[in-house]
């Protein structure tokens, strides 16, 4: 190595090493750019359209109606009052509404697929295509609001878990579909092909607030967060335990705030993903960014995942002061594959409490084992004050390939109290260590007697 390359690597080095700070000023920067939901005056409460809290009663119609009081009014309130009301079909949105859930008030959503007919354009693990209709759907929205301290029951637990043993035929039509781009229009799924709609899914819409409800037993997903800016989640909390029922994806999405949020999933509680594949780098598709996690308290099977479907690439993402309620799987997990491309950079995370994990903090370019001929970038990581009381498998996994590596990984103040294994690093390079503890810190050693 001459002597100019040893200048340029000592200079890359230090400017990694002042540049890792967590960037407050950055997130100061996000927030007071999203845009919250301006929503005009009118109110319509359900009741006074039929509606009745009973449990039993089929509530479609009142809610229809609501929705399109607000349409011909430019926007409006959508009150639904104490009671469980049952609706048989999903909640289309239309733009500059507030779907105000009371204290005290449930909508439960019917388990018949059918009634999630026709299909809409929407997306399945990365892929855009048509299927069932989400059960809470908009497309091409702005200004939407759902609020309220009530509770959005999905009924996912009987006929829609049982969709998951007969899903396997329409998920590979899909991602066939994905890499041999196969037109929009005929990427038709829906009856017979058992793919699950999302709870709640916000598509191609602007100015989103999800705040202080409560959602229970989704059917896949619960809020997916599609190609939409400026979004604010705050306050909600889960008890969703169904397969594949991840809290919070944000997929393609800009400008995202989510904090104080109380997760209890049966999967990831926010999975932070860009599409997938050949669609996922298409010249089309955008990046995730601008991404702030803050103040929540974690369950489920992972905390904050990026990936795997993530072909667009993520990038600027904040996580600060969340711990966790119970077990997770994996605390802080990137997981990609030779199959994706794209890439995962300027990640942050710090101020994290983590109880009993399997493992906490991992980072993967070759998720499952799987692809190739697309290997991401993954650089930039920054972890600083992160404490964990036992990791079953291992503290910290960096695994990169030896043709891509990962870079620039800095890991500043980590306290992991027990670990079976420590630190398994691989093909990695720049990563920056400055006091990490796994295992019983080592004191001041003792004297020769």
């Amino acid at each position: 190595m001459n002597f100019k390359s040893l200048i340029f690597l000592f200079i890359s080095c230090f400017s990694f090493a002042q540049n890792n700070e967590f960037p407050s000023a950055k997130v100061d920067s996000i927030v007071s750019s999203i845009q919250l939901p301006v929503i005009p005056s009118y109110q319509i409460n359900v009741l006074k359209l039929g509606a009745k809290g009973d449990s039993v009663f089929n509530n479609k119609a009142a809610f229809d109606k609501a929705m399109a009081l607000c349409k011909k009014n430019n926007g409006g309130t959508i009150i639904v009052p104490k009671g469980i009301y049952k609706i048989n079909g999903p909640i289309h949105f239309v733009s500059n509404v507030n779907l105000k859930i009371e204290k005290g008030s449930k909508i439960k959503f019917s388990d018949n697929p059918q009634d999630y007919l026709p299909m809409v354009l929407t997306s399945w693990e990365g892929t855009i295509l048509y299927n069932y209709s989400p059960l809470i759907y908009g497309y091409e929205c702005s200004n939407i609001v759902i609020t309220g301290e009530g509770t959005i029951d999905g009924e996912g637990g009987k006929i829609w878990k049982s969709f998951k043993t007969k899903e396997n035929d329409g998920k590979n039509r899909s991602r066939d579909m994905n890499h041999n781009n196969t037109p929009l229009q005929d990427r038709k799924f829906g009856e017979g092909y058992f793919l699950r709609p999302q709870m709640i899914q916000f598509f191609n819409c602007r100015n989103i607030l999800v705040e202080n409800i409560r959602i229970e037993n989704s059917p896949f997903w619960c809020l997916h967060l599609l190609k939409s800016q400026s979004i604010t989640v705050r306050g909600i909390s889960y008890k969703s335990l169904n397969y594949n029922n991840d809290g919070i994806d944000p997929e393609y999405a800009k400008d995202v705030l989510i904090e104080n949020v109380t997760f209890d999933n049966g999967d990831d509680n926010v999975a932070i993903k860009a599409g997938r594949d050949h669609e996922g780098r298409s010249n089309t598709a955008t990046p995730s960014e601008n991404i702030i996690i803050r103040n929540c308290n974690f369950k489920g099977l992972h905390g904050v995942v990026i990936g795997s479907e993530m072909s667009a690439g993520v990038q600027n993402v904040f996580v600060e002061n969340c711990k966790t309620v119970g077990y997770l799987k994996r605390g802080i997990y990137l997981k990609t594959n030779a199959d994706r491309g794209g890439f995962i950079k300027n990640i942050f995370v710090r101020n994290i409490q983590l109880d009993e994990v399997e493992d906490c903090i991992y980072i993967t370019a070759n998720y499952h084992g799987e692809g190739k001929g697309y290997q991401s970038d993954i650089s930039n990581v920054h972890f600083s004050n992160i404490t964990c009381n036992k990791a079953t498998e291992s503290g910290i996994v960096i695994q990169g390939f030896p043709e891509k590596k990962i870079r620039n990984i800095s890991l500043n103040n980590i306290e992991i109290k027990s670990a079976q294994n420590a630190i398994s690093n691989e093909n990695a390079e720049n990563v920056l260590m400055t006091d990490v503890f796994i295992g019983k810190r080592a004191m001041v050693p003792s004297a020769a007697k």
